[in-house]
């Protein structure tokens, strides 16, 4: 029998998709399935850099994707059912909605995969497919991914791979908390290293790090780096801010051959930090930490939002020369959304301050709350102003060209600038 797994891109400007000619990060979600079900043919559609078949002749369609591209996942669900195909939805925001998600397939897969996806398979094979599929894990770990799902595809020079899943941080917008509750399950390293061995023999010379926060366990991640070392292999991944307080970690990262680390700064207002449950980050020492993580030979890139009830249209505009002057290379922003089920929804909504009750309009680049410093049409118009400025030419020559090496630099040069073509198309920059 055959799955037909599609990643769905999102939309733009009502009902565009966005379309690459390169897709740099794949999610890891077909391959581990893929490894899961041997006995199935396998076939996985990349949408963001492929055509989706609606002729497939898969017996059953299986659709996931990320953030608000979920309002394509139902797109293509309702166009597969229509066909009579058989359609199951999973990935984050199926998970927070199952039963809105319910109403377009004929099954929903509600967190982790791995106990439940060949459970599903059984069972649509028995003719008994249930509507929820609810099986945490308790222990992470499955078998090699089948990479190869990947083989003659666009997609960049580097592949994912998982350490980590789950947090121990309760940030009130984070869809992971939601799910996972403050737990953090790590993998048996050497399971890690397997597959990262895997990748190098398939031709790789990088690969991506996945963690939700592969800072929560620090004698983990030292051995980890230790092995990894042994490898000489280049990698990238995110993290917490205060790994530039700790020499020891940061100088095995480092060693180990870590390029670039994403952190998630939030904000510049440390009372929007505290009204977002991340009062523990200090906005006061975000200069010296990024310092420190450069001396150490770690690029740097950052995901913030805006919106938080310490923002101002001035503090907003401050954040675009912070950006600018501490020459981060690949900024990305995001208008705090209050994502149903998580703890940011419910406090919105008690405090009447929801705009718009259609979740379909909940895509991070447009505001459906009431912040406490501006009106909401003021706040999307800041945010895309915050992009057009930090994305200019002359911050994009400031934060890439005037920063040694210059070579490696070219390369954010070229993302920035295709940065710049996106948000003139009134397309948020994100990572797929």
């Amino acid at each position: 029998m055959k799955v037909y797994f599609i990643q769905s891109t999102p939309y733009y400007g009502g009902r565009k998709l966005i379309k690459k000619s390169r897709l740099y990060f794949v999610g890891l979600a077909p391959a581990i399935l893929a490894a899961l079900c041997p006995d199935w043919e396998f076939e996985c559609c990349l949408e963001t850099i492929e055509a989706v078949n609606f002729e497939s002749d898969a017996d059953l369609i299986a659709i996931s994707g990320m953030g608000h591209a979920i309002i394509r996942s139902i797109d293509i669900a309702r166009a597969f059912k229509q066909r009579g195909k058989t359609v199951v939805m999973g990935g984050y925001m199926a998970s927070l909605l199952p039963k809105e998600a319910k109403q377009y397939c004929d099954s929903v897969v509600i967190g982790d995969g791995e106990r439940a996806f060949p459970l599903l398979l059984q069972d649509f094979e028995r003719g008994q497919l249930q509507p929820f599929y609810n099986l945490p894990l308790e222990q992470l770990s499955y078998p090699l991914p089948k990479y190869e799902i990947f083989r003659g595809k666009r997609i960049g020079n580097f592949l994912p791979v998982q350490a980590g899943r789950g947090c121990p941080n309760s940030c009130s917008f984070c869809s992971v908390y939601c799910l996972y509750h403050n737990r953090y399950m790590r993998r048996d390293i050497a399971e890690v290293v397997r597959d990262i061995a895997h990748i190098k023999r398939l031709g790789y010379k990088q690969f991506l790090l996945l963690d939700d926060n592969i800072l929560a366990d620090k004698a983990y991640l030292l051995a980890l780096c230790k092995e990894i070392e042994k490898l000489r292999m280049k990698w990238l991944s995110q993290c917490e801010i205060s790994i530039a307080d700790d020499a020891e970690v940061l100088a095995a990262v480092a060693r180990s051959g870590c390029l670039s680390l994403s952190f998630g700064l939030e904000s510049l207002s440390q009372e929007s930090l505290r009204s977002m449950q991340k009062g523990w980050a200090q906005v006061d020492r975000y200069g010296e930490q990024l310092r420190k993580i450069r001396q150490a030979g770690i690029d740097v890139s950052t995901e913030m939002v805006i919106g938080a009830d310490g923002d101002t249209l001035a503090s907003i505009r401050q954040t675009a020369d912070f950006i600018t002057r501490h020459k981060i290379t690949t900024p990305r922003f995001y208008i705090l959304t209050p994502i149903p089920g998580t703890v940011f929804y419910d406090q919105m909504k008690a405090e009447g301050r929801l705009v718009s009750t259609d979740i379909y309009q909940y895509n991070g680049a447009f505001a459906v709350h009431q912040p406490k410093h501006m009106t909401p049409e003021q706040l999307t118009e800041a945010y895309w102003q915050l992009y057009r400025s930090v994305y200019s030419f002359k911050s994009i020559i400031k934060r890439t060209l005037l920063r040694k090496p210059a070579l490696k630099n070219l390369f954010y040069c070229y993302v920035n600038l295709y940065y710049k073509y996106q948000i003139a198309k009134g397309i948020t920059p994100n990572i797929i």
